[in-house]
Formats: structure tokens, C-alpha cells, sequence
């Protein structure tokens, strides 16, 4: 065992020795535009999943708080032995009406809530046709599917791919197609249009993982079917980013699929419930929403600008309405060699390397909220511009 352990230490060891050995900053304060470092540095926030900025907002605590004093911490339990919580009713409801589905399920996270979905959905004799650039809990999900059940993958965006894709899977008794909405390394939009089109002819179905695009694309924040003006079977989502920015997913979805999950999803059938602090602020936050949609025409503002800027300064960047601007460095220690010079310049941003992304392909990740000020956005480009030699090496 002592042999199994120093292998393991070498392998940290040779993270450091290569430079790719990821640090995370500890913050003092909670997430905003800025952030506070335990060393007392206030620094632009560029690498938060905060897009809304509800994540300290009142009403979203003071919701969180209410849920709490109503309920206590949590179930101490699973929701079909000891019962749900109303507040957990409250928010599947609100949720399934933001998604514009029948009826919709929470879970302790988005990733929890697609390995439900998929290997509940999908058994032997069925198909589940993936994205090769999902989220690394879609892939796991296909994972766990039934070994009899046939997993395939199309090349990213590739509608022709996917064709032919669907065609080897003709004969499969149910047909799933599922994709991110926007893809968290790339900053792109699925081909929701290409995607709905050709599950409306080869009789499948799909699934959308929308937790980039809740509150973010669309006219009032409701994803990537609302900005294409389509209709998708399934959507999954997340509570931990614009949609209050502590935890939780869920599953929004016609109601047979979401009694499906209710009676055979595993993650449901053997977790606790969602928080009732994090479901109530959560609920506060989606109710902020609606109150406020302009928040969300703000953040594409915002995002604009920066693009904008980053453009003038040299900076290839994705053209997308996302809030994800990655820019691409190519090698994992360079990009957390930058990610620590843009640090040193007062802006605290992601270098992301190898194997959350391919070698070769390392990039800083920008992610702007709708509560930055342009004076935060020009600090940020005065950042980005004095590393730009760096950067260019």
C-alpha cells in the first residue's frame, strides 16, 4: 500500500515539476463582481458562474433564510422514504413554468441530475446519441447506462454526423439525443434547430443541459430553446449558477418522464433532497427573474463590450451570446503561467489545461455578470493588456 501511495505522490509531484498543478484562491468574502482574496485583495471577478449576480443578492438570501427557519437544514434523508419538503414542491413548480415543461425534479446538483436522466431513460435496447464536446457529467451518464443500450457519439455541432449517427441506431426502441445548450469550454450554441429537426425525423428524443444558458441566452433568460425558438423534450439545468449560484439541478420535462425519475432515478432514490436554504433561495432567485428581466439583456450587454474589447487588444475570442469568452493559449502551463499574471494585475481569471480540455488547447476563460460595471470591464482589458506579450509568446 505505502508502494501504491508514494506512485500516487509522484504523479503530484510531476504536476508541479511541469507547471500544471492547479491552485484555487481562498476567498474572505462572497461572490460578486469582485471578490475579496483571504490576503485582502479585491480583484475583478472574471470566473464566476455568478451571471446574474444573485449568488449575495438580499432577496436570495432572505429566501434562503425562510426555507431554513421553515425547515431546517435538510430531510436527513431521501425524499420517497421521509417525504418532501413544501418548499421543494414550490420550486419544482416554479421551475418546470420557467422551462415551459408539464413538470420538473430537483437534485443536489446538475450532474446528479443528468446521470439520473440518462441511465433511467435509456436500457437495453434503446440509444443515446452524445455531443463529443458535453459536459463531462453527460458523458458519465452515458456511462452508466445499460451495457445492452447503444452509446454513440456525433462530432461536435455536426448535424451530418448526427444524421448517420441516428441511422445506425434506427432500430433502437427509444432514441435519445442529448446536448449541452452552450458548451462551457467553447462558449457555443448547440444546433438546436439541426437537432430538433432531425429527431422529429428519426422519432427521438431530445435533451438539452442548459446550465450556461438559464439566465443568460434568450430574450428573457430561458435558454438556448428560446433563443433559436424551438422546442426540446427534456431540459436539464442547474441552481448553482445564474439561478442563485449555491448548488441543486433538476430535471424539467413532460410528466410521465419526470414520474419516471421520480420512481427510478437512482441519484433521486439514494440522495437527500436539495437544502431548503439552497431550494429557497433558489425559488427567490427565479422569482427575481421574472421581476427583473432586464437583468439579463444587461449581461448580453456586458458580454459585448468585453468581447468588443478583447478584440481590439488582438484576443481571438469566440463570436457567441454566451458569457463565456475562452481564449485559446495553447499549453496548460502557459495558461496558468497567465491566469497568475492576470492575478497580479488585480483580475482573478481561470486557466483551464488538460484533461478538464485536449492538450494543446489551453485557455484563460473570461465569464462576465450583469453586475459588472464598465469600470470592471476596463480594468479587466487594462489587464488583459498589459499580459497581451505574454500571452502572445
Amino acid at each position: 500500500m505505502s508502494g501504491t501511495i508514494d506512485e500516487i505522490r509522484s504523479e503530484i509531484d510531476a504536476l508541479h515539476e511541469a507547471g500544471t498543478y492547479k491552485t484555487e484562491p481562498v476567498l474572505s468574502g462572497p461572490m460578486g463582481p469582485t471578490v475579496q482574496l483571504a490576503g485582502g485583495a479585491e480583484v475583478i471577478n472574471l470566473c464566476s458562474n455568478n451571471y446574474l449576480g444573485l449568488a449575495n443578492h438580499p432577496d436570495v438570501l432572505a429566501g434562503a433564510r425562510r426555507a431554513m427557519d421553515a425547515f431546517g437544514q435538510g430531510t436527513a434523508s431521501v425524499r420517497f422514504i421521509c417525504g418532501t419538503f413544501g418548499v421543494h414542491l414550490e420550486l419544482e413548480k416554479a421551475i418546470a413554468e420557467f422551462c415551459g415543461t408539464e413538470k420538473a425534479t430537483t437534485y443536489v446538483s446538475c450532474w446528479n441530475a443528468n446521470e439520473a436522466l440518462v441511465p433511467a431513460l435509456i436500457s437495453a435496447g434503446d440509444a443515446v446519441i452524445s455531443d463529443e464536446l458535453n459536459h463531462a457529467s453527460i458523458i458519465d451518464a452515458c456511462r452508466l447506462c445499460s451495457k445492452k443500450a447503444e452509446r454513440l457519439i456525433y462530432s461536435h455541432s455536426d448535424m451530418a454526423d448526427l444524421a448517420r449517427r441516428l441511422g445506425e441506431a434506427a432500430d433502437a426502441r427509444r432514441k435519445l439525443i442529448i446536448t449541452d445548450g452552450v458548451f462551457s469550454m467553447e462558449g457555443d450554441l448547440a444546433d438546436l434547430p439541426g437537432i430538433v429537426k432531425l429527431a422529429k425525423e428519426h422519432d427521438a428524443l431530445v435533451a438539452v443541459d442548459d446550465s450556461h444558458a438559464h439566465g443568460v441566452v434568450g430574450r428573457t433568460g430561458r435558454g438556448t430553446p428560446e433563443h433559436f425558438g424551438v422546442t426540446v423534450n427534456i431540459i436539464t439545468g442547474t441552481l448553482g449558477k445564474a439561478l442563485g449560484g449555491a448548488a441543486g439541478g433538476f430535471i424539467a420535462a413532460p410528466a410521465p418522464v419526470i414520474e419516471l425519475m421520480v420512481q427510478r432515478s437512482r441519484p433521486q432514490l439514494f440522495s437527500n433532497a436539495l437544502p431548503p436554504a439552497v431550494a429557497g433561495g433558489a425559488l427567490a432567485a427565479l422569482a427575481l427573474l421574472k421581476r427583473e428581466p432586464d437583468r439579463v439583456g444587461h449581461l448580453q450587454e456586458n458580454v459585448a463590450y468585453l468581447r468588443d474589447g478583447l478584440r481590439k487588444l488582438g484576443y481571438e475570442v469566440l463570436q457567441s451570446p454566451t458569457a463565456i469568452l475562452p481564449i485559446i493559449v495553447g499549453d496548460t502551463a502557459k495558461a496558468l503561467r497567465l491566469a497568475d499574471a492576470m492575478l497580479a494585475n488585480g483580475v482573478l481569471i481561470t486557466g483551464f489545461g488538460f484533461p478538464v480540455v485536449p492538450e494543446g488547447a489551453a485557455r484563460l476563460r473570461a465569464q462576465v455578470s450583469s453586475v459588472h460595471t464598465r469600470n470592471h470591464l476596463d480594468q479587466a482589458l487594462k489587464a488583459f493588456d498589459a499580459i497581451r506579450s505574454e500571452a502572445g509568446d
